[in-house]
């Protein structure tokens, strides 16, 4: 028999399990590998993510481990930038083959009068010449010496991605400067092909769902960007390992879909205290699910998660999105969507004082160059605006 999950439960279990609930005192690389992957497409969003989940957060701590390679940043999951454990990177790439191949040696690439058979044979050698730190300009102009000048853009933008190729820390306050140089990742054999590694996608489903689960078919093809036939696979083959004692357990959400789960995994109850929390841009908590009401009410949805694909820097009160925050002179400023009770208030008030110095020795004012949304907001009525000292 299924269990029933409620919404505020599904809720309550991926704040839990995304370390939300409450601090962990753990460390920057092992807290990396327990929430899965961190959105990196702007370079301070993991900084702040892990502020959000590790109690006595140091930045340095996160400078070393880019640093000496034990997380590691590249594009992955959703096709966008990610950061990593560095153990966990090849074999989520390889989860993402089908996808990464005919996404970047599909269209464009072949718009460019390339095939992905060209690519296939392109990738070894980009990965050799990337044996050493090579700027973007040096990585292009290789490929401009392989292909032409008339595709060096079109293969490039194909390879950078397709190719396991990561981003080195160039420095700047967050480790990844604006201009990016690569190196090879060195993590074996190169995949090639459009089939899927079933193995390597049994791995990153059930390392999902430690992360973020309870959780459906389409969420897990959302986060990964892969299609759900082979999720679903993965998952009968999964479940059907029940009578060995259970890899993974079928639930019945709120709306009466099947979820699934790990046996044993923490589902708070519904009632468990969500303290506030100043989210950072493009969260994975507000990516990782296709049904966001998990965390975004449907109202706000379209606010947050503008029109282009960025994602605001959130305010989370009782596990929920309620408003955005932007760092302004001051402190931060709260825009709530709708009237926040006085203890909400002074949660934020305490979260925005701890963010104001973490930022204050890296970039007072991050994500100042997406702060051109806040006057396309089309606020509801009831919104409150205050400035959070620092």
């Amino acid at each position: 028999m299924k269990v029933n999950v409620t919404a505020r439960e599904l809720n309550r279990a991926t704040l839990s399990r995304q370390l939300l609930l409450e601090r962990a005192e753990l460390g920057v690389v092992e807290v990396v590998r327990r929430v899965v992957a961190l959105q990196a497409q702007h370079a301070a969003s993991p900084y702040l993510a892990l502020w959000n989940r590790i109690a006595g957060f140091k930045a340095a701590d996160m400078d070393d481990a880019f640093a000496r390679g034990a997380a590691v940043k590249a594009t992955l999951l959703r096709m966008t930038l990610h950061a990593v454990h560095a153990d966990d990177y090849q074999v989520f790439r390889e989860a993402m083959q089908p996808t990464l191949y005919a996404s970047r040696l599909g269209y464009h690439f072949a718009a460019t009068g390339l095939t992905p058979a060209d690519g296939d044979a392109l990738v070894p050698e980009a990965v050799k010449f990337a044996d050493r730190a090579r700027t973007a300009a040096e990585m292009e102009q290789w490929v401009e010496r392989q292909v032409g000048a008339d595709r060096k853009a079109g293969a490039w933008w194909g390879l950078r991605a397709y190719a396991p190729l990561l981003h080195v820390p160039t420095g700047g306050p967050w480790s990844f400067g604006i201009r990016p140089s690569y190196v090879a990742a060195r993590t074996g054999p190169i995949p090639t092909g459009r089939e899927t590694r079933r193995e390597a996608l049994t791995t990153l489903v059930l390392r999902y769902l430690a992360g973020f689960g309870p959780a459906s078919v389409a969420d897990m093809a959302q986060f990964a960007t892969v299609q759900r036939a082979p999720v679903r696979q993965v998952l009968t083959a999964l479940t059907a390992l029940d009578t060995l004692g259970g890899a993974v357990e079928r639930l019945e959400g709120p709306d009466g879909s099947t979820l699934f789960d790990l046996p044993g995994a923490p589902r708070p109850p519904a009632e468990t205290p969500a303290p506030p929390r100043l989210m950072a841009m493009w969260d994975s908590v507000l990516l990782a699910y296709a049904d966001r009401s998990r965390v975004i009410p449907p109202a706000y949805r379209r606010l947050v998660i503008r029109s282009n694909g960025d994602v605001l820097p959130t305010l989370l009160v009782d596990g929920y999105v309620a408003g955005v925050w932007r760092p302004v002179d001051g402190g931060i400023e709260a825009t709530a969507f709708h009237a926040l009770p006085a203890a909400a208030w002074d949660g934020l008030a305490a979260e925005a004082r701890s963010m104001t110095a973490l930022l204050a020795d890296r970039e007072t004012e991050v994500y100042r160059r997406f702060h051109h949304w806040w006057g396309k907001l089309a606020l509801p009525g009831e919104a409150q605006v205050r400035l959070l000292p620092g």
